[in-house]
């Protein structure tokens, strides 16, 4: 007698080769129509599953765990971020967690790249120019951005995407300042300067890139005061977490000129997104896209994969088990 296959609940509509191999290994329900579980929904849908293989935005939180079925051992989310799963809560119930580190860096700091470059050569404006039949021609002081080569950039957040960004700045001759909760070893510091506390770096940014994680301690770090501290004409990118942004203050800033743009690719509450953003011709705006590409999102699909088939099918310890701190 053949024994049954783990069953795992796919929270989202993956990709195709994902969910391809998502349910040769496991009994596996889909959602190809990718509807949106609230937590009451979530916890009632994974009756009768060991694992759920959730994304960025599910509300696993600790009302919703507690109210999981005892059958659910595991939880792979497609993301490298885990702040949507209470991993603490789970821990309790003695449900294993995993995500996804190492395979969306590149795709992510193309993004801050392209965010940073949009918002500097004004190409919100530009784009919507040509789209509204509204470019009557070349005019010499049409569209004067900021100029990006040679320019200061602060990262706030070095790791594995903070460090794959200012290797792509360095290409543009940026001189690089971060601030990490650790001193990079020189041989991947490569140059840049280091700030223990980040708010002595921001008078030195032209341009700052949020690359930390989700935190009590970052929540809202980019606030008034810390905006004020920027030079004036100052650029914000942020690829990380919107949460980390305060967006009244963000916006007073791009409204007031002391900041020259943003380019922001994740927003607090998304997707309903601030209505202040939508006005801003100086604010170069994405819709959450840093790891859309076919390569990246497979290899996230796989590595949630790599870590249900650890635990689910050899009952050895998921590779990226993220821990309750």
């Amino acid at each position: 007698m053949t024994a049954s296959k783990p069953r795992v609940l796919a929270t989202r509509h993956f990709p195709p080769d994902v969910e391809t191999r998502l349910s040769a290994n496991f009994d596996a329900k889909l959602n190809p129509e990718d509807k949106l579980y609230d937590g009451p929904l979530l916890a009632k849908a994974a009756e009768g599953f060991d694992g759920i293989m959730c994304a960025a935005g599910d509300p696993l939180n600790a009302e919703t765990i507690v109210r999981l079925p005892a059958s659910v051992r595991m939880i792979a989310t497609f993301s490298v971020g885990y702040e949507h799963v209470d991993v603490a809560a789970a821990a309790k119930r003695d449900i294993k967690v995993s995500n996804t580190p190492d395979v969306l860096t590149d795709a992510t700091a193309d993004i801050a790249m392209l965010c940073l470059l949009g918002a500097a050569r004004r190409a919100h404006e530009g784009t919507s120019m040509l789209r509204t039949h509204s470019w009557i021609g070349w005019e010499p002081t049409q569209l004067m951005g900021v100029h990006v080569t040679g320019k200061r950039l602060g990262i706030l957040g070095m790791g594995r995407i903070g460090q794959a960004l200012a290797e792509r700045a360095r290409a543009f001759r940026m001189t690089i300042h971060y601030s990490n909760r650790t001193r990079l070893p020189t041989d991947l510091e490569k140059g840049a300067i280091f700030y223990a506390n980040p708010d002595d770096m921001l008078p030195h940014c032209d341009f700052l890139s949020i690359n930390a994680p989700m935190t009590p301690t970052t929540r809202k770090w980019v606030n008034a005061e810390r905006i004020a501290r920027l030079p004036k004409g100052a650029i914000v990118v942020n690829t990380a977490r919107g949460g980390v942004v305060d967006d009244e203050a963000l916006i007073a800033a791009l409204k007031s000129g002391h900041l020259f743009a943003a380019g922001i690719d994740v927003f607090d509450g998304e997707p309903k997104i601030h209505q202040g953003y939508y006005g801003l011709q100086n604010a170069f705006l994405l819709p959450h896209m840093g790891s859309a590409t076919v390569e990246t999102r497979n290899a996230m699909g796989f590595k949630a994969l790599d870590n249900l088939e650890a635990f689910l099918l050899r009952g050895q310890t998921p590779p990226d088990l993220v821990k309750a701190s």
